[in-house]
């Protein structure tokens, strides 16, 4: 008796087991709206934040800052030569640095640079 009890137990777990599960989706609701989609550069804007908002400010202006007691002229984002870089210009810059721009390539990915490169162009210039 119990090995029947047994067998028949298995054999309805098995069988239920091998059954696709029935979802009503009508059930499930759409995210309700005002709902905030991820800001897709939000990394990029966190590393701008953290590594770049001290020299080139907040909204890309440059101008003169000092730093370690060095005065510096930090070019603008928005305006003048920027507009006219290509972005491997502006990769291999945040990679290399130079005129008094600390490099960066040991600091951020290669995709790290890559999505500053597309927050300046974005935020900056207007551009997509």
């Amino acid at each position: 008796m119990k090995l029947a009890t047994f067998l028949l137990l298995t054999v309805m777990m098995v069988a239920g087991c091998g059954q696709t599960a029935n979802v009503n989706t009508a059930q499930i609701s759409p995210a309700p709206k005002g709902t905030a989609t991820p800001d897709p550069l939000g990394f990029a804007r966190a590393n701008y934040a953290k590594h770049c908002v001290e020299c080139h400010g907040g909204q890309g202006d440059g101008g003169v800052v000092t730093v370690d007691n060095h005065k510096l002229k930090v070019p603008s984002l928005k305006e003048g030569h920027a507009l006219k870089h290509a972005d491997e210009d502006f990769v291999e810059q945040i990679n290399e640095g130079g005129d008094g721009m600390p490099k960066f390539k040991d600091k951020l990915s290669a995709q790290e640079i890559s999505d500053l490169v597309r927050f300046v162009r974005q935020e900056f210039q207007g551009k997509q």
